[in-house]
């Protein structure tokens, strides 16, 4: 490996079998380039010098969807004492990510699929390559199997990376790609591989009311309805909810009446078995999903070491599976509850998070430079009392609570192009009233109006819109002939540059934090994002140098015409973090 030091790009690919939940099983390591490969085959000797490769390794680390390799490099390779760090790379390139920031909508990023697109050749699926490894073929010689695929996949990574480069630099994607996706790499190989520590008693409390209330929620559906029936069954709630008692509003399909939650919270009042309907639902999911579901997750430590997504969304926010962290319906208590699961790693240990403040807002007053927002949020006003004085035409301490919601509501439903159908729906008002506060909103942030009117030109004329890191969104429906389509090409249009920048903020933070905390914290670990929010795990004696951090870098990751906001936070849980 020592002549490999000299090179200015190597390319990576680990055969391994991506555990999550026990320690990732590798096969062996291939290091080299498309001309000369090193296949060394897994073993703590070989692990140890390919981890010493790495530490002094200082030039470029090529691969596609390198962060599955890093994972299994910093559980099985760290040479330092803290094994949950691993260690860092300064140069990246990976194919999946490059192909990703060209064109975010892809369904797949796989090898065989770039080189059909790109190079118009065929390659082997993933699953063909894993055939193909000699890990299954026990009686083969696999590292020379292994070998051979590897250098197969290095030649069609070269390839695919000679074509993307050049559209990279033609289409001003340079910063976005090396300062802001390709860090993030391992960043989230190291939040995985650190994972979060599920509390095991939280989980059999919660679990165990949850299902007690579910018990209790069945029962009282079956006295209300009369008779006993399966609540999960579609066809069977909908007879029920519609033949049997009576209730209007039913839509009869080839396979029964329609029982989605839109319709059910149309007519949740007009019976009480329908709120107990609804409860039962969200009571079910959660248990399913979030408790049945976690169990087989934990690994032998107690953690849970989610899967984070780069690739996934349109808009350039991480997704997260295996669970799916993000998605926890904080809107309901007992979702809120299920944050408490979710600890710091031990005795003597803190969770430190900090999320931001109306960040789409403040992308907002900075993308269309209206004065009333930029003035607001400069002098740290209620933006939602400011709006709701301006649009109900009242003074600010004379604004009730229900006018500053509806401003609320009004305010983060115009970042989404919400019609007034849909803020008719959210605030249980008439069409024409809500349109009346959408004209007014736009009436005293006339800036915004005209905003959004240019969002949706630039996509007519060029086909996409973009973020102030230039991420762009192909936007194909904005010439759709069908109106409904075009209109919700007309607000991916609108709500892309906040949402999109709002990915962007968070991303570069990340890197910022990860940074700091490697050089001033070593013992403090980044190990979530949702959305607008970061956690770390950290030594309780350092949490007020670690808060000062997570709010420095989060604080200062870009510069806009308004000042960032963020609230530090810190406990022994999830929960007790807001």
């Amino acid at each position: 490996l020592e002549s490999l030091l000299e090179e200015e790009s190597i390319w990576l690919k680990v055969f391994h079998n991506d555990d999550h939940i026990g320690t990732p099983e590798i096969y062996s390591f291939c290091i080299g380039t498309p001309e000369h490969i090193y296949v060394i085959e897994d073993s703590v000797e070989n692990e140890a010098e390919v981890g010493a490769f790495f530490e002094k390794f200082k030039g470029c680390i090529c691969g596609h969807e390198l962060k599955k390799d890093y994972y299994a490099l910093f559980t099985k390779c760290s040479i330092h004492e803290d094994r949950e760090r691993g260690f860092s790379f300064d140069t990246l390139y990976d194919t999946a990510i490059a192909a990703y920031i060209l064109d975010p909508q892809k369904k797949s990023y796989e090898l065989s699929i770039l080189m059909l697109e790109y190079l118009h050749q065929e390659f082997m699926t993933d699953k063909e390559i894993a055939e193909q490894t000699g890990v299954i073929d026990l009686f083969g010689d696999g590292l020379k199997n292994q070998g051979k695929i590897a250098k197969s996949i290095f030649e069609a990574e070269y390839k695919i990376a000679e074509h993307q480069l050049p559209l990279i630099a033609r289409e001003k994607l340079t910063s976005l790609f090396t300062n802001v996706e390709l860090p993030l790499c391992e960043i989230l190989a190291s939040m995985e591989r650190y994972g979060m520590k599920a509390d095991a008693a939280a989980l059999d409390e919660i679990g165990g009311q949850l299902k007690s209330r579910i018990s209790e929620l069945t029962t009282m559906i079956y006295a209300m309805s009369g008779k006993e029936f399966n609540i999960n069954s579609p066809k069977q709630l909908g007879t029920v909810l519609f033949e049997d008692l009576g209730l209007k509003n039913g839509k009869k399909t080839k396979t029964g009446y329609s029982t989605n939650a839109a319709i059910l919270d149309k007519i949740k009042d007009e019976h009480p078995v329908v709120p107990l309907i609804l409860e039962y639902r969200t009571l079910s999911k959660l248990a399913g999903t979030y408790i049945d579901g976690l169990i087989p997750l934990i690994d032998k430590t107690g953690r849970i070491h989610a899967h984070f997504q780069q690739t996934v969304t349109a808009t350039g926010r991480l997704s997260c599976t295996e669970p799916n962290l993000q998605n926890i319906p904080v809107r309901h208590e007992e979702g809120r509850r299920l944050r408490k699961l979710f600890a710091a790693s031990g005795d003597g240990r803190t969770l430190v998070g900090a999320d931001y403040s109306q960040v789409e807002l403040r992308i907002m007053a900075h993308l269309s430079e209206d004065p009333v927002l930029i003035e607001s949020f400069r002098n740290n006003e209620d933006i939602h009392r400011i709006t709701a004085s301006r649009v109900f035409g009242t003074e600010p301490e004379k604004v009730d609570s229900l006018h500053r919601s509806r401003a609320k509501a009004v305010n983060f439903g115009v970042i989404y192009g919400i019609s007034s159908f849909g803020l008719s729906e959210d605030l249980k008002i008439s069409r024409a009233e809500a349109q009346q506060y959408i004209n007014d909103y736009f009436k005293t942030h006339p800036k915004v109006r005209e905003y959004m009117d240019r969002c949706v030109e630039t996509a007519s004329e060029q086909g996409y819109v973009t973020t102030v890191m230039g991420r762009r969104r192909y936007i194909n429906e904005i010439h759709a002939s069908n109106h409904m389509v075009r209109q919700a090409g007309e607000r991916l249009a609108m709500n892309t540059p906040v949402q999109g920048t709002a990915a962007d903020i968070i991303k570069i933070a990340m890197i910022k934090v990860y940074r700091e905390l490697n050089k001033k914290c070593p013992d403090s670990h980044l190990i979530l994002q949702v959305h607008d929010e970061l956690i770390i795990d950290c030594e309780t004696g350092h949490q007020d140098e670690t808060a000062n951090i997570l709010k420095d870098c989060m604080e200062n990751a870009v510069t806009l015409k308004v000042p960032l906001s963020v609230e530090v936070n810190s406990a022994e849980n999830w929960y007790d973090l807001k």
